[in-house]
């Protein structure tokens, strides 16, 4: 039938879901005949089948519900199967929404497995207008429809968890820009208002000591006041998911059982409630809560958007823990040059940043974004799975540099270990126009170290030669075979063609704490010293001037 294709082709010609249901509507109006219909969808929230789109109905219709076996509507919903009503003075189940309707077929809308997700009725102002062959018509076109909406729905929700992921991922940046605690509590609350939609969303802190909560702040579309004061847990709402460590749902606080709890805001809108909790290694730092305006059931999307909002406010305060920790030890580092510390206190930080990667590479794999061939979102999506790789293989690195386990040495070809740390900065290189001129040995240069360690010296050569040419260059690598007083080495030279070192500071570039960058560390050449001692090799300055600087890393070859 033309009318079965048309409907069929909507999903390629149509993102909108709305528009979608009234052009069905339209196509089997036009097929059957009739003089008005409407569409009436479930609405899960609260289970009742909610009229969505209509065409010859009075206005006031949009407002009509049936209850699962309520009207004609509401019998088709609750047995799924279709209804002809010849004549609706006959049928005493009949409720009237249009005072000219004399007779009715409706059909249910079905998801795979038989579950209904609508009901599409036509009305005819002709008593004896629809017969049995109606319903199976009728039928037939709800059953394609059925598959169209399923596949618009399908696409909606994968639409939204790409927008879900890129905001996550947009406030987990803007978040680690943030180090005082007032910014990173607004930030959270601010953001995951932004990405829930939701009237209203607080952080409450937990001490567990004293058994309080205190709302560190809340952010509103409106005004509203937000609770102050320590609040004792035995008065709160959120005092159970600070006992069970678990997200609770609360879908309607305006009865005489919440009246009493002190961690609610003042606002009469408020209707439902969605409270997570902020854990740290199994400890409750506090609860992120979320509040909408109408009664709402969340779905398992909702909680795990939340979820993983929760997520990154622990690992956000966590991290400015961490860096008020850094902050304070930093005189004394400059004074006595505690390495072992600074590399204990990296290693707490990279810790925590591998969760929010967590967080994020999980949510990505959940979401099994598959897009045709030729779509440029395919590619888009094979880019952000190569740079969440390469972010956690970064963290991974630096967490193994700062262990600096000696038992973890083991023998390694020179060319394999540049080829994996030019593939980490590939990316990089490209984005600041860089060409790489690099030839892997035709000799086969084995070492004895500890991989980690030695990828993290090349990156940081690499990334200081990527500084000094920002405008875009050449960096050279190659490797060659030397001699050093302990025998035979391994000589890995990267070479730049950037502006050259200061002369006042070429001669102490291993000193810790100096730096020719006013956003350097000056820590980046001082730990590469470090390193390449414990393993017996060295680095130094080869050349440096107006036309580039080149370094040479020297690691001895592994015997027999």
């Amino acid at each position: 039938m033309e009318v079965l294709h048309r409907i069929s082709s909507l999903a390629g010609r149509s993102n909108d879901p709305q528009a979608a249901i009234a052009e069905i509507l339209s196509a089997a109006m036009q097929t059957l005949g009739a003089d008005a219909g409407h569409v009436a969808l479930h609405n899960p929230n609260s289970g009742l089948l909610e009229v969505e789109v209509e065409h010859g109905l009075p206005a006031e219709s949009h407002d009509v519900a049936f209850r699962p076996g309520q009207g004609i509507t509401g019998w088709v919903g609750l047995h799924g199967r279709p209804r002809v009503v010849e004549d609706v003075a006959d049928e005493p189940r009949y409720i009237s929404i249009r005072p000219a309707t004399r007779a009715l077929v409706a059909a249910p809308i079905s998801a795979e497995g038989g579950q209904v997700l609508g009901v599409l009725c036509l009305h005819s102002n002709r008593a004896g207008r629809f017969g049995p062959e109606d319903g199976e018509r009728l039928s037939r076109l709800t059953a394609e429809a059925s598959a169209v909406m399923r596949r618009l729905w399908e696409l909606g929700h994968l639409r939204a968890k790409a927008k879900q992921l890129e905001a996550l991922i947009s406030i987990a940046q803007s978040l680690v820009t943030k180090l005082t605690p007032e910014e990173l509590y607004e930030g959270i609350t601010r953001n995951a208002l932004l990405v829930t939609k939701a009237r209203a969303c607080a952080l409450y802190l937990h001490d567990a000591d004293a058994r309080t909560l205190r709302c560190a702040t809340l952010s509103a579309e409106t005004e509203i006041a937000a609770p102050e004061g320590d609040m004792p847990l035995g008065s709160c709402l959120n005092a159970a998911v600070v006992a069970t460590r678990r997200q609770a749902e609360f879908q309607n606080i305006h009865s005489p059982d919440y009246e009493d709890l002190v961690d609610l805001p003042r606002d009469d809108k408020i209707q439902s409630v969605l409270a997570t909790p902020v854990l740290s290694g199994g400890e409750v730092l506090g609860v992120l809560t979320v509040f909408t305006e109408v009664v709402h059931r969340f779905d398992n999307d909702e909680k795990r958007l939340c979820d993983a909002l929760g997520r990154l406010a622990a690992v956000t305060l966590e991290n400015a823990r961490l860096y008020s920790r850094v902050f304070q030890s930093e005189a004394l580092l400059r004074k006595n040059e505690q390495l072992t510390t600074l590399g204990l206190l990296a290693a707490e930080i990279a810790h925590e940043i591998r969760n929010p990667l967590t967080v994020i590479k999980l949510l990505y794999g959940y979401l099994g974004l598959d897009f045709p061939e030729g779509d440029p979102r395919r590619t888009d999506v094979r880019l952000i799975a190569e740079k969440l790789d390469q972010l956690e293989g970064i963290v991974s690195r630096v967490l193994t540099f700062a262990k600096a386990p000696g038992g973890l040495h083991s023998r390694w070809p020179v060319a394999d270990l540049v080829e994996e740390t030019l593939l980490l900065i590939r990316l990089k290189l490209a984005q600041h126009k860089i060409q790489l001129v690099y030839e892997a040995p035709q000799e086969s240069f084995v070492v004895d170290v500890n991989k980690g360690q030695i990828q993290q010296v090349l990156l940081n050569l690499l990334l200081n030669s990527t500084q000094a040419m920002p405008d875009g260059g050449v960096i050279k690598v190659t490797l060659t075979e030397g001699a050093s007083q302990n025998g035979p080495v391994v000589n890995i030279d990267i070479g730049d063609t950037g502006t050259g070192m200061p002369p006042e500071i070429s001669g102490r570039i291993f000193d810790s704490f100096l730096s020719g960058r006013p956003d350097g560390t000056g820590l980046g050449l001082a730990i590469a010293k470090r390193i390449l001692v414990s393993h017996h090799g060295d680095i130094g300055l080869l050349n440096t001037g107006p036309s580039g600087t080149t370094m040479r890393v020297s690691l001895p070859l592994a015997r027999g």
